[in-house]
Parts: structure tokens; sequence; C-alpha cells
């Protein structure tokens, strides 16, 4: 099994949330990190490095039922959009 680069939010304020990682760990800037909200799996992307191993993250769904100290998990890589049905007709800005 692979090492997963495991977070903790530390802050929820509307769609943006500050995560908490281990110093030597940071997740680059625009990676997406994946948070299970009971059952539901909530995409952040990071956007900002604020000091003390914090990184400032805007949600892409609703954090309602966040709270403080649930694990959020570092993928390693940008946000992905399927290609196909899923997404035909759909409009993206990202």
């Amino acid at each position: 099994m692979t090492n997963q680069n495991i977070g903790t939010i530390v802050t929820v304020i509307g769609a943006v949330l500050d995560i908490k990682f281990h110093p030597d760990h940071l997740p680059n800037l625009l990676n997406a990190i994946e948070i299970d909200n009971n059952g539901q799996k909530l995409v952040v992307e990071v956007a900002q490095h604020i000091g003390d191993d914090v990184v400032r993250c805007i949600a892409m769904g609703s954090t309602d039922g966040l709270v403080r100290g649930m694990e959020a998990v570092d993928t390693g890589a940008s946000i992905k959009v399927p290609v196909g049905k899923e997404t035909l007709g759909r409009v993206f800005n990202l």
C-alpha cells in the first residue's frame, strides 16, 4: 500500500478550508485534496500556503457537515475532469 499524505482540517469558513499537513509533506498549489464527508467524497483545491504547515483550500462542493479534526488526503495531482458522456453538454470554468 502506498503512503498517503494525510492532513487535518483546522478551519472551515464557507467554501474555504484550512488544512494542516506534516511540515515535510505540504501539498503543491492546485493539488486536489479529498475529504470523506459522511460517505460523500468532497474535493478541495489547494489555493495558498499560509504558513505554520497549513494550506488554504477552496471546496468544489458543499462543506455542510465538515468539522475540525477531519482527515483530508492529498491526491498528489490536480483536479481531473472525466471525458465522455459524463461531460457531454456541460461547461466547466476551472
